[in-house]
């Protein structure tokens, strides 16, 4: 077998930082003469440690092997070290260049076996091969793929028949084909669990309580993870949800529990509730109010509330509570939106061509073209320069 060369610097590297506990018992996959269908990921081996002597030579193999072939730094080639053991190159090397086919980048690669390096004891025809031709078939582009295995590699580590084929099935029975890829590029996570455990169970808390299989599909589809909770925290939400007066027929719900659903969710949550009412003024039922409307306005960025809220209020001069009225306000682009908008009426009440009476609302709520009619059209022969303010080329002050 073919050793692909390293340099002696790089094993000199490698010895003196773990050379220490070369002689010691380790947990290591062991990997060289054994037949391929020993070495398959779904092997027991890959999921319970080796314990053997490991001798210092090997272990430089491998993580000369890691550095050289595979990218890694000498540090995560040291770490990704511990848990395999290469005596030669060659059926490592026929991982890469079956990853590489498949249209993964070398610094995805690199991150893949970071990730997962027992990938490189995987039998690259028997066990890989079929899972990235599935993939392949489920209308994912090769840029794609290369990125959800870049993000999740551990996909290659489960059964096709027995977990993902499984998978892809149920999803496609609740949701479309498109969406079944938009699952599996944002949450893969799901093709990894028993969904039996939460995923099946919570849905059908949902049907009980008469949400249609619409926002079933809007929830699957868009909002995987929220599904995959645990069923008693999910079934506590779905009752906070409930109590808050969500229509469970209507899709805020699905919103709804998205913002509650999870400990880093709520927590998102209760920092948005400090915020609107610390800062801005609003009450409980303003809150409350507000995210029963647009439950979108419960999750937003900290900086996103405080500098909306900030213009809207301290520069144009508007009451901050009357947002609760309006949370869509909030949800909009301050850049693209909101201060284009803004400025318009600025400089319309400057010249004097509106009066100071007119309401936020028809400024900031219509579509961009009922917009532009009614402030921009209208006066363009008198002030030529509001389509410049408006594209924000020309700032207020020097109209």
């Amino acid at each position: 077998m073919g050793v692909p060369p390293y340099s002696f610097n790089i094993l000199r590297l490698g010895y003196s930082i773990v050379s220490c506990t070369f002689a010691s018992t380790t947990k290591r996959f062991l990997v060289g003469d054994l037949k391929p269908s020993h070495i398959s990921l779904q092997n027991h081996l890959l999921h319970r440690p080796i314990t053997s002597k490991i001798s210092a030579d090997q272990h430089n193999f491998t993580v000369a092997y890691l550095i050289n072939s595979c990218g890694l730094s000498p540090e995560d080639a040291i770490s990704s070290s511990k848990w395999v053991e290469l005596q030669s190159s060659q059926g490592a090397d026929s991982v890469l260049a079956l990853l590489s086919n498949h249209g993964l980048s070398k610094t995805q690669i690199s991150k893949v076996v970071r990730l997962r390096p027992a990938i490189l004891v995987a039998d690259p025809e028997k066990i890989l091969l079929p899972k990235l031709e599935f993939f392949s078939s489920v209308v994912v582009s090769r840029q794609d793929l290369a990125r959800i295995l870049c993000f999740n590699p551990h996909l290659l580590a489960r059964s096709l028949e027995n977990q993902i084929i499984p998978a892809y099935k149920f999803l496609r029975s609740l949701i479309s084909e498109e969406n079944v890829v938009a699952v599996l590029k944002r949450s893969s996570w799901i093709f990894l669990e028993n969904r039996r455990k939460s995923v099946v169970p919570n849905i059908e808390l949902l049907r009980e309580l008469g949400m249609p299989q619409s926002c079933i599909a809007l929830l699957l589809a868009h909002n995987t993870q929220v599904l995959m909770h645990k069923h008693e925290n999910f079934a506590a939400a779905v009752e906070e949800v409930k109590a808050m007066g969500f229509d469970m027929k209507k899709s805020t719900c699905v919103m709804a529990l998205k913002a509650l659903c999870g400990e880093s969710s709520k927590f998102i949550w209760n920092r948005s509730r400090k915020i609107y009412k610390r800062s801005w003024g609003w009450s409980d039922d303003d809150v409350i109010s507000a995210f029963r409307k647009i439950p979108g306005c419960m999750i937003l960025s900290e900086k996103k509330i405080m500098q909306v809220m900030d213009f809207l209020v301290n520069k144009m001069g508007w009451p901050s509570r009357v947002f609760a009225a309006y949370p869509m306000i909030l949800c909009f682009s301050l850049e693209k939106r909101i201060i284009p908008r803004c400025s318009v009426v600025k400089v319309l009440l400057l010249k004097g061509l509106i009066d100071e009476d007119f309401s936020f609302s028809s400024v900031l709520l219509p579509p961009e073209k009922h917009f532009l009619e009614r402030f921009v059209t209208r006066y363009i022969n008198q002030l030529p320069m509001l389509s410049d303010v408006y594209h924000r080329k020309l700032d207020v002050k020097d109209v």
